[in-house]
């Protein structure tokens, strides 16, 4: 409710995102790693129905037949395949976000290319095992 120390946190957060430049870099980083990376996993994975996204946002649709567009799990639902997603990610030190057949690609705004780089390779590997679900052709 506009409380002085409440908003003197506000202004210094603002105040430190400018200077570290976070917002330039997930706009750099969506751009030159991400949005690229995606897009070259989905060239490479049956599995990837859609990518979209921007900055450091993305989703990750995850499909069983790109020409159908069914999905690896239903809506409102979950799927083994999406477990084993799930699992092998982890088992690699990524912490992944999903949602019925998405998977959420949402580094920190100031996450680093090595780090993006990092966590589109562990990816690969993972789509590569969950290739096995797919049935289209």
């Amino acid at each position: 409710s506009g409380h002085p120390l409440a908003a003197a946190s506000i202004v210094a957060t603002i105040d430190a995102m400018r200077e570290e430049r976070v917002v330039e870099n997930a706009k750099e980083i969506g751009e030159k790693v991400i949005g690229p990376g995606l897009a070259d996993l989905q060239d490479r994975h049956k599995i990837i129905g859609e990518v979209r996204g921007l900055g450091t946002f993305w989703a990750v649709d995850l499909v069983t037949d790109r020409e159908t567009k069914e999905m690896l799990a239903p809506y409102g639902g979950t799927s083994a395949a999406m477990g084993e997603l799930v699992a092998e990610c982890r088992k690699r030190g990524l912490l992944p976000f999903t949602n019925f057949n998405r998977l959420h690609v949402v580094p920190p705004c100031n996450v680093s290319e090595t780090d993006a780089k990092e966590g589109l390779a562990i990816l690969d590997e993972v789509f590569a095992l969950l290739g096995k679900y797919y049935t289209g052709k």
